[in-house]
């Protein structure tokens, strides 16, 4: 078919020339019909539309015309109403509402509405003319429904304004109170004129219409309203509202609930919306007072804490408020209470119970550190909602309320079954035994015993467990929930947890009555009853730990705060005694929590309590190491075997790695030692530095000049590596002449080498260090930074104090205490105070400052400012305690903090470069973990031996004879006789110092000097001893003389800790010898 078109086509071209123009034109024609449609369709909407513009136009310039029509009829009213001598009908000022509402916007007519509301409320005061009074149409059949509406829209534009208003400008705050006027006229009858008289039986009626306007109020959000206005006004350092603004709103607050008869539903909205703005009762006291005792004459407070004490109805306004405006309600809540003193001490139970989970809501959105996900807020710390800063003018005012609740009114009835418990009391003038006035903490002043010997007047017997109080009794459940209330307090509100802690130990006996309370729980009280509570996961006993918790915490901040007079001598709210009572009881519960394996698992309540109750221990414990309260082994565990710890520890048990982390001194010292010591010889063994059979350790060759000997040693062992240093280090002495001196370095001319460079760098005259006033102990000189270089000599220094630990070679440098803890690493530790270790540093200086303390004038009158004046080097130089310190006096409200930073000054911040740089070279050798489980003192025997009295009998054990002596040999039968019986305890230490170059013995005792203590018998000089030869040995065992020594002293080389002993014919000549020889300490010299 195709083929045939194709070839007709070709065959005939004019009949194809002929059907294409006929198809042509009839697609053009009907091309152009469909434009001609599409046009028409075009032109009849275009006509549609522009009918509708026109008549939107048209409606639109009508309504214009009509509104500005309106709009000036309404201003015509009002002229003529403020020019007219006659006031205008109620009717006639109804029908023009009615017009001005019709056209009404909040932007354009703001103006117009004042002049409605000013009308509205001059008809209100017209004397004896019905027609006129607004209100009367109320009672017109025909109009009541419209008039409601009316009023009920008016006040509600009122709303709207207020919304927008600012208080704090001056035009904003006169429509303020234009529109509250309003608002407080038309929703309560009382100011109504139209109810006097024989119009009192219309009250019934109009109550209920006042109540019918009240209602759609609340349902539109009258509440959001007042909350904005008081918000704006009261939400700032000082409030904007006036008396008669916050008396208004206040009322206008009030008035729903009461008409509603304290339903639950407008209670909530009531505390949602008015009692959680911040500070409202503080400034309702402040401004209006009066508004006060509403609240009190309708018993809302008691209302209040029924309303929430419904957990369900509790979460409800928590969850609406979120944490800052719960905070806020809570502040409130705290103030109304210790305005209302009935009913707090009825409502006790429901009021603890509100408080616990309001915060306990708040609790859960505190976070520990900054996240993305957490806000800056100035009482909770990082929290994990959205912090509304707004309220941050506020918060002083807010945390003042907060105040109340640790405040003495509140703790005095809260805890009134503790406080009224009457501690047995006998009279005794005497101070209580272990109560010691010491000389050295007496202050020269007036009336500084006044108070220590009233109090020791009437002395109460000592607190100790006694059980036989029901732990299900309800005066023990009560006192144990107001307990969980302060410990929810104190996790909450984190930043001002010293604020709380320093409230509830401000009363003297709270603490001892709360310790008795404890005392007297369970069968056999305290300690069984608390650990049975750790295993058991009841409510009951988790509001058990909270009451210890709570102690432990509370206690630990008093006796922190408290100075040695007020600890020791004053004994402010425990007695001495007490504290080893206490002691014991947690040295025993942390160490059943560790031994047990409660503390391997423990996480949330369970590991706060363990640290709190273990910080109270070190606390105590720390207290004890500076100055002793507690007998001798207090602190020792004795149903705890060294040797079992030890081999947990071998095979890594966690149980006892924490036992060690957390409370070493449960072991005896000596058994610490060992440890320590067992440690090094593992590292030594691990880095090749022992001597085995099948190989030797690296050893490092350094040779120094006598005259020149720090400065060699600080230049040859300074580039040292680590584990270098920790090696065998062999020293040649050279002499001024450049030879050789004789010796062969066995560890004994190391040893000599590290005595005499300890020896220089801790001499005060080389000012690299100070010694303490009084009994001068050494610490960092501030002023050394007068040498060159001088932080990499204090690094130097303790690189060399660290090896002397390490090799168990004991140096004979007093440190003071305070420079001790540092090297322990206490002042990272929250147990820390620096005023307690001031003491060792300056006692007259700490005396000073304590006096400040116990100032009982105006501190100002001192003339102290924030800044320490210092002569350095005879030139006057300030320090700043803080930034601006030294224009910043020092007053009643900061004395406390000024104590503190004077005290962290002069112990820290003064030396903290050359004691970071010490502490760096001693940790380079001794790691920090081997040295934590001493105490300051105990570190202090560490690096210069025990300080017990010298044990003669394991002396002469552990002594090794040459040159002929022997154990039983006259002379040293002689010398061990003398050295019992003649010399004293300090001439034993002398002989001692003149043998070894050290007065104290090893901590272990002498078998563990290195080289062993040794006696050898010499015949000649030392400048021509050669050394033990067989006939000299002979003479000394036979006890032959060339020619009788009576005329030379014995000797010592305290490198190899050796006696050079002449073989004396007389024991009368070898004690007059001896002691004259260690009186004049003549050893020192080298074999």
């Amino acid at each position: 078919m195709d083929e045939y078109q194709f070839s007709s086509a070709e065959a005939n071209p004019q009949v194809t020339k002929m059907f294409g123009t006929a198809q042509s034109s009839k697609a053009q024609f009907l091309d152009k019909a469909r434009q001609a449609r599409e046009e028409r369709r075009e032109l009849k909407e275009r006509e549609r539309a522009a009918i509708q513009i026109q008549a939107l136009i048209r409606r639109f310039l009508c309504r214009c015309w009509l509104q500005r029509e309106i709009r000036r009829e309404v201003e015509d009213f009002f002229e003529i109403n403020e020019s007219a001598s006659s006031k205008r009908s109620a009717l006639s000022i109804f029908k023009i509402s009615r017009k001005l509402l019709f056209v009404f916007t909040i932007k354009e007519d703001k103006e117009r509405f004042e002049k409605l509301c000013r009308c509205i409320l001059s008809s209100m005061d017209v004397e004896n003319e019905p027609k006129v009074w607004y209100v009367s149409l109320a009672l017109s059949k025909d109009l009541t429904l419209l008039w409601i509406k009316q009023i009920k829209d008016i006040l509600w534009f009122c709303c709207e304004f207020l919304k927008q208003l600012k208080p704090d400008i001056l035009q904003d705050s006169k429509l303020v109170n234009l529109h509250l006027t309003m608002l407080v006229t038309f929703t309560d009858t009382s100011t109504w004129k139209i109810l006097r008289g024989k119009g009192e039986t219309l009250r019934p009626a109009m109550n209920h219409i006042c109540a019918n306007i009240m209602g759609h109020l609340n349902q539109k959000g009258f509440y959001s309203v007042l909350q904005i206005l008081l918000t704006n006004g009261l939400a700032r350092s000082r409030p904007s509202l006036s008396k008669g603004t916050l008396t208004a709103v206040f009322s206008l607050a009030l008035r729903p609930v009461i008409a509603a008869q304290f339903s639950d539903n407008l209670l909530r909205s009531l505390l949602i919306h008015i009692m959680s703005v911040p500070a409202i009762v503080t400034h309702l006291a402040t401004l209006t007072p009066e508004r006060l005792s509403v609240l009190e004459s309708h018993d809302l407070f008691r209302k209040f804490i029924l309303f929430l004490s419904r957990e369900a109805q509790c979460r409800d306004v928590c969850v609406c408020l979120e944490g800052s405006h719960t905070l806020c309600l809570l502040g409130n809540l705290i103030y109304l209470g210790s305005l209302n003193d009935k009913v707090l001490e009825d409502e006790t139970a429901h009021f603890v119970s509100v408080l616990i989970h309001m915060l306990s809501y708040c609790q859960k959105y505190v976070s520990q550190k900054k996240s993305n996900l957490t806000h800056w807020h100035p009482v909770l710390g990082w929290f994990s909602q959205t912090v509304d800063y707004g309220l941050n003018e506020s918060m002083p005012l807010l945390t003042k309320q907060l105040q109340h609740l640790w405040g003495v009114h509140l703790i005095r009835i809260l805890f009134s079954d503790v406080l009224s418990k009457k501690l047995v009391e006998t009279q005794d003038p005497t101070y209580p035994s272990g109560q010691t006035a010491s000389p050295q903490n007496s202050l020269p002043m007036k009336n500084l015993f006044k108070r220590a010997f009233q109090k020791s007047a009437s002395v109460r017997n000592i607190l100790k467990p006694v059980g036989g109080k029901r732990v299900d009794s309800a005066e023990v459940q009560k006192v144990c929930s107001i307990c969980v209330l302060y410990q929810t307090t104190l996790t909450t509100l984190t930043q001002i947890r010293l604020q709380i802690l320093t409230g509830l130990t401000y009363l003297d006996d709270l603490l001892p009555k709360l310790w008795a309370f404890i005392c007297e729980l369970g069968p056999q009280g305290g300690l069984k009853l608390f650990l049975e509570c750790l295993n058991n996961d009841t409510e009951e006993s988790k509001r058990l730990l909270a009451m210890l918790m709570l102690f432990c915490d509370c206690s630990r901040h008093l006796i922190t705060i408290l100075d040695e007079i007020e600890v020791y001598e004053e004994q402010i709210s425990f007695k001495l005694e007490e504290l080893v009572t206490i002691s014991s009881f947690l040295n025993s519960f942390v160490f059943k929590m560790i031994w047990d394996g409660i503390v391997e698992n423990a996480k949330g309540d369970t590991l706060e309590l363990f640290h709190s109750v273990h910080g109270w221990l070190m606390i105590l414990y720390e207290r004890d190491c500076r100055r002793r309260f507690a007998p001798e082994d207090h602190w020792l565990r004795k149903d705890l075997k060294p040797s079992v710890l030890f081999q947990e520890l071998d095979k890594d048990k966690k149980r006892a790695q924490l036992l060690l982390q957390y409370i070493p001194h449960v072991i005896p010292h000596k058994n610490r030692v060992l440890l320590f010591r067992n440690m090094v010889t593992k590292e030594k063994e691990k880095l090749g530095l022992v001597e085995t059979s099948s190989a030797s350790p690296h050893v490092t060759h350094i040779t120094i000049r006598r005259s020149r000997m720090l400065e060699d040693g600080y230049e040859q062992l300074r580039p040292l590596t680590q584990n270098l240093m920790k090696g065998v280090i062999r020293v040649k002495f050279v002499n001024d002449l450049g030879v050789d001196e004789a010796g062969i370095d066995q560890d004994g001319v190391f040893k000599e080498f590290l005595e005499e460079i300890i020896k220089k760098v801790f001499d005060p005259a080389l000012n690299l260090f100070k010694t303490t006033s009084g009994d001068e102990r050494l610490y960092p000189s501030p002023t050394s930074y007068i040498h060159e270089n001088y932080l990499q000599l204090f690094e130097f220094v303790g690189k060399m104090l660290g090896k002397a630990v390490y090799e168990g070679i004991v140096v004979d440098v007093p440190f003071a205490s305070f420079f001790l803890s540092q090297l322990l690493g206490h002042r990272h530790s929250s147990f820390y105070s620096s005023v307690d270790e001031l003491p060792s540093l300056d006692s007259e200086f700490y005396k000073n400052l304590t006096s400040i303390k116990r100032y009982d004038g105006d501190i100002s009158d001192l003339g102290l400012t924030l800044s320490y004046d210092e002569d350095v080097m005879g030139q006057l130089v300030c320090h700043e305690l803080i930034p601006g310190g030294k224009t910043i006096p020092v007053t009643n409200e900061n004395k406390i903090s000024y104590i503190h930073l004077m005290a962290h000054f002069r112990m820290h911040t003064q030396i903290k470069s050359q004691t970071a740089a010490l502490i760096s070279g001693f940790r380079s050798i001794i790691k920090p973990e081997w040295i934590r489980m001493f105490s300051a003192p105990e570190l202090q025997r560490l690096i210069s031996g025990d300080n017990a009295e010298i044990d003669l009998e394991d002396l002469k054990k552990h002594t090794v004879y040459y040159g002929g002596f022997h154990g039983s040999h006259r002379v040293i039968i002689w010398l061990w006789d003398i050295l019992a019986n003649d010399f004293s305890p300090e001439e034993r230490a002398m002989f001692l110092k003149f043998v070894t170059s050290c007065s104290r013995p090893p901590l272990l005792g002498f078998a563990y000097l290195k080289p062993p203590f040794s006696i050898r018998c010499v015949e000649v000089s030392d400048d021509q001893d050669t050394g033990d030869t067989l006939g000299s040995v002979l003479r000394g065992f036979f006890t032959i003389r060339k020619k009788e020594p009576g005329g030379r002293l014995p000797t010592s080389s305290t490198c190899f800790n050796l006696l050079k002993l002449p073989n004396y014919s007389k024991k009368s000549i070898l004690r007059e010898k001896l002691r004259y020889a260690i009186s004049m300490n003549t050893g020192f010299e080298l074999s």
